[in-house]
């Protein structure tokens, strides 16, 4: 035993609930659910098995909650009263998670009527007070207060130096100390009680003082050297709220004061010397793996292979290490022991024979990578050039169908061929594979592939998508300095280590570049097999961490389904008119020529419009308008911030510039590209959506672009006007009424949003109502505005800046704001908090959306961040729930034999479709409902979604 004992106390309840919203409902032989319970074991096993590897620690026991009720009730009946009951399919799991601790043969604490935190810092400091160093396995920032604690003149049994406290958060594989304890609350532990009594907590209902957030109350205590003292410097404080909430509010705080305070003098109902670490004992954990069906951790325990986890770095005299030794990038899988990627292992199938056994294989294999090459980026016309699989690493073969030699004339019928099978009997062989339920297609944007294979007659399923799995996992998450997408290139380089060959590589660039099927066999297959391998490494490495990191839910439920919805979306197309498109376009450029006339009237001279040097010149230079700014180009800024603001200084020009900038853009980008996108051989646009373009989950469109036209200007419903039906069909356009301020409403839980919504009052009047007393057209008009902002986190300069108020009067409208609805501020606040510790926000749903310069000391980068964390929960869920609508949209309308029914478009929140005329009295309910109730029943909110539908002949008219 080490001279020197160490504690490790694991805040059991902590890992609970981390266990419970990681992990997917699960049952087991009985029937009673088992998911928390699942990930509570395979969190243990690794801390326990880490443990016992490690060097220093030597005793540990895990802690519980036995009952919610404790002395605070006693003092403050109100406490943790807000607190829901927990998940009813968690209640049954509670039992079951005490069964697991015990099958590790762990010390487990619960005491009734004591809090787990309380028992946790009686333990530490006793440990202390015998000179043992403890370490708390938790991240609760309560707990935060016993940090750098070190015994020194309490010392028992003579010994000479006492021992100290630290953290482990194992989410994070990361140690918390003094240092951190202070980076984070701007006051060391010791004061950290007297910043949470300002702050208050509304998980636990710790009144606090309202209006003080974590910053103020960080900046108070570190001023003033204690709570007491905080509150005493207000009577010297000039007039301010700040003053007022202090003075007002000084009996909450100290409450507060006394109920975050740890209770560490609670008995002892184990000896620390029985806490002893030891290795786990087989027997009763392998009988609890067999009695819950935990196979896949019942085969590795009989194999000996430790942890199912992967590893975390635990020694603290070994962190200087962690970059070298520890999995880069926090909490990655480690690497599976793959073989580097070898090229010269691929197989070029050439004869029918060697494909058909190579279809064998992969049927035996039950997983097979897949990908396609193509003639082409757009799927609607690109030619099927081959087919890749792969089996495992360096396992992978390429099926060429349309190659032909270097210089032998392309495509020509008289170029030459090298041996390869017709594409027709090799489809047919394949067919079977692609489609069996029986064997799992794994791919990189296999939304491509499906569209592509789709159009051969070969409808592919069931799928995994590796792109996909990675955005529900790191979403946001710049990891290794790689950067954060999702594209294959860059996963291989972050996770594999591995840089593949590009196009360019094998076709060329500029004048000298060839079709992919003039390149020879053997660099074609080193290329189109390697993506398959690599595809194939990427699910094995990615696959697991789903489960581990709490990303399967938002995978298995949101995402995952939604691909071949989307590909079958973007197949259908829409039609547009090409006439009427014909007639903007030359409308708009007579307009813009009309504009530019003006303009050059204005300034007195002819320039290029077009030219922001030029513009800069005359607005500026010329014109002498004041604001100014060179960039480093030397050049002024005339983007439409600047020209805006000159705008509202009385500036002519900045009107008629904005003017015809927005249409010479509007006839670049839509009426002029959407007559080269329609399809010769559809006569309908087919955009491309994107499930990994907005870092918050939502789809984006390109090819072209039918999310950005202008929902409420004139000229963007003339473009709407242009998107129409069928002869004999309808469009009809399902939207989502002001989602986003319903979902705010829910997850701030504010009464009064909440009460205008199932009233289906106008929101913005109420808001109007609340914070103005009246509602008039300009009141409406501001509160719609401060609704809206408010939810993206806006400063006072912005929304100053939007009203064309001064900043002081804008900061006066957040301020009441605040003060009609505190449930708003609270949750910005805890979103922000939790963003920081976390270092990433979650929708109702489990998406991740990870921040990591929320903490970054430029301000720019770290306001932005903040501004985008307090939306990304709100428009995250909204982007789940209309994914989910649209999932259960195919089968709801089939089961209502609404067969001809086509779902085109998704645009933001709302979704269009085309119809017989006849089916829109059968299909609108359908439709409304689906929409309705997409978040059922994994999330049930309190408040109704409401859903507005219109028909028409176009678009526009659909609305």
């Amino acid at each position: 035993m080490a001279d020197k004992q160490h504690l490790y106390l694991v805040d059991g309840s902590a890992y609970i609930f981390r266990a419970y919203h990681r992990l997917p409902p699960l049952t087991n032989p009985q029937g009673t659910p088992v998911g928390a319970v699942y990930g509570y074991t395979t969190m243990l096993w690794k801390l326990a098995d880490d443990l016992d590897k490690a060097e220093g620690p030597t005793h540990l026991a895990v802690v519980l909650d036995k009952s919610s009720h404790s002395f605070r009730n006693e003092l403050y009946d109100q406490y943790k009263a807000n607190r829901p009951e927990p998940p009813e399919d968690l209640v049954p799991q509670f039992p079951l998670i005490r069964d697991a601790t015990r099958a590790f043969s762990l010390p487990m604490i619960e005491e009734p009527d004591v809090e787990a935190d309380d028992m946790i810092a009686s333990y530490a400091r006793a440990a202390t007070r015998k000179g043992w160093d403890v370490t708390i396995v938790s991240s609760d920032k309560d707990l935060m207060q016993l940090i750098g604690q070190c015994a020194d003149d309490e010392l028992e049994d003579g010994v000479s130096e006492g021992g100290c406290i630290d953290m482990l958060d194992t989410m994070k594989n990361a140690r918390i100390g003094r240092d951190e304890v202070i980076e984070k609350f701007g006051v060391p532990p010791e004061l950290v009680g007297d910043v949470l009594a300002l702050m208050g907590d509304s998980v636990d209902n710790i009144p606090g003082i309202y209006g003080i957030g974590p910053k103020t109350a960080s900046k108070l205590i570190a001023e003033n050297g204690s709570l007491t003292a905080a509150l005493d410097s207000a009577a010297d404080m000039k007039k301010s709220k700040l003053k007022e909430r202090l003075l007002e509010n000084r009996a909450d705080a100290e409450l507060s004061r006394v109920l975050v305070t740890l209770k560490e003098d609670c008995g002892l109902p184990i000896l620390l010397e029985d806490m002893a670490l030891k290795s786990v004992p087989p027997e009763p954990l392998a009988a609890f793996l067999e009695q819950h069906g935990f196979t896949s951790l019942l085969r590795r325990l009989d194999a000996g292979s430790g942890s199912p986890d992967r590893p975390t770095q635990l020694n603290p005299a070994k962190a200087e290490t962690k970059g070298a030794n520890a999995a880069p990038g926090g909490d990655r899988q480690p690497l599976p022991d793959f073989p580097a990627v070898d090229r010269s292992a691929y197989e070029c199938v050439q004869t029918l024979d060697r494909l058909e056994a190579w279809v064998a294989r992969a049927f035996a294999a039950r997983l097979v990578a897949v990908d396609t090459e193509t003639s082409a980026l757009d799927a609607m016309q690109a030619d099927l050039t081959g087919v890749s699989l792969a089996l495992g690493p360096n396992d992978a073969c390429y099926i060429p169908f349309l190659h032909f030699n270097v210089g032998g004339g392309g495509d020509d019928m008289f170029a030459e061929r090298p041996e390869q099978i017709a594409r027709e009997t090799a489809l047919a062989v394949l067919k079977p594979l692609l489609e069996s339920d029986a064997v799992l297609k794994v791919g990189q944007n296999i939304k491509y592939d499906l569209t592509i294979l789709a159009r051969h007659g070969i409808h592919v399923a069931p799928i995994d998508d590796t792109m996909i799995i990675s955005f529900a996992l790191d979403a946001g998450r710049s990891l290794d300095g790689i950067g954060g997408g999702h594209g294959m290139d860059e996963l291989s380089e972050r996770h594999l280590g591995h840089t593949t060959l590009t196009f360019k590589d094998i076709c060329g660039t500029g004048k000298k570049a060839i079709p992919f099927g003039e390149v020879p066999l053997d660099r074609a297959t080193e290329y189109a097999a390697e993506d398959a391998d690599v595809t194939w490494r990427l699910h094995a490495n990615l696959h697991p961490r789903l489960a581990l990191e709490g990303g399967t839910r938002v995978y298995e439920r949101v995402d995952r389904p939604l691909i071949p919805v989307v590909a079958q979306m973007e197949r259908h197309g829409i039609k547009v008119d090409r006439a009427r498109l014909a007639k903007l376009s030359e409308e708009f450029a007579a307009e813009t020529a009309r504009l530019e006339g003006e303009i050059h009237e204005i300034a007195g001279q002819e320039f290029t419009v077009g030219s922001p040097k030029q513009l800069g010149d005359i607005l500026f230079d010329k014109m002498g308008y004041k604001g100014g700014r060179k960039g480093k180009s030397g050049q002024y800024s005339t983007d439409q911030a600047v020209l805006e603001k000159l705008s509202n200084q009385g500036a002519p020009i900045a009107n008629k510039v904005l003017e015809w900038r927005q249409l010479a853009k509007l006839k670049s980008t839509y009426t002029d590209a959407l007559q080269q996108a329609i399809d010769p051989d559809t006569g309908r646009v087919h955009t491309s959506y994107s499930l990994v373009g907005a870092q918050t989950g939502r789809l984006s469109s390109t090819d072209p672009n039918l999310q950005n036209i202008p929902i409420r200007t004139q000229i963007g419903r003339q473009i709407r006007e242009a998107f129409v039906a069928e002869e004999g069909n309808v469009l009809l356009a399902a939207d989502y009424s002001q989602i986003e301020l319903r979902l705010a409403a829910h997850m701030a839980n504010v009464d009064a949003l909440k009460e205008a919504f199932a009233q289906g009052e106008d929101i913005h009047n109420r808001t109007a109502r609340e914070m103005y007393g009246e509602v008039m057209r300009d009141t409406r008009a501001q509160a719609k505005t401060i609704n809206f902002a408010i939810l993206y986190g806006i400063s006072r300069w912005g929304l100053a800046g939007r009203l064309g108020v001064e900043p002081d009067e804008a900061q006066a409208m957040i301020d009441r704001y605040f003060e009609r609805f505190p449930g708003i501020q609270r949750y910005i606040v805890q979103t922000l908090e939790t963003v920081r510790e976390r270092g990433y926000s979650e929708t109702l749903f489990g998406r991740k959306t990870w921040f990591p310069r929320i903490g970054s000391k430029n301000q720019a980068e770290r306001q932005g961040s903040e501004r985008a964390a307090i939306n990304a929960p709100i428009q995250g869920t909204s982007a789940d729930i209309i994914k989910r609508a649209m999932v259960r949209m195919g089968p709801a309308l089939s089961d209502a034999g609404l067969k001809e029914v086509r779902m085109l478009l998704q645009v933001h929140d709302e979704l269009v479709f085309e119809l017989p005329e006849a089916d829109i009295a059968a299909a609108s309910p359908i439709i409304e409902r689906v929409m309705a109730e997409a978040a059922l029943p994994s999330v049930e909110l309190s408040v109704p979604l409401g859903i507005e539908i219109g028909t028409g002949s176009s678009w526009d008219a659909a609305h």
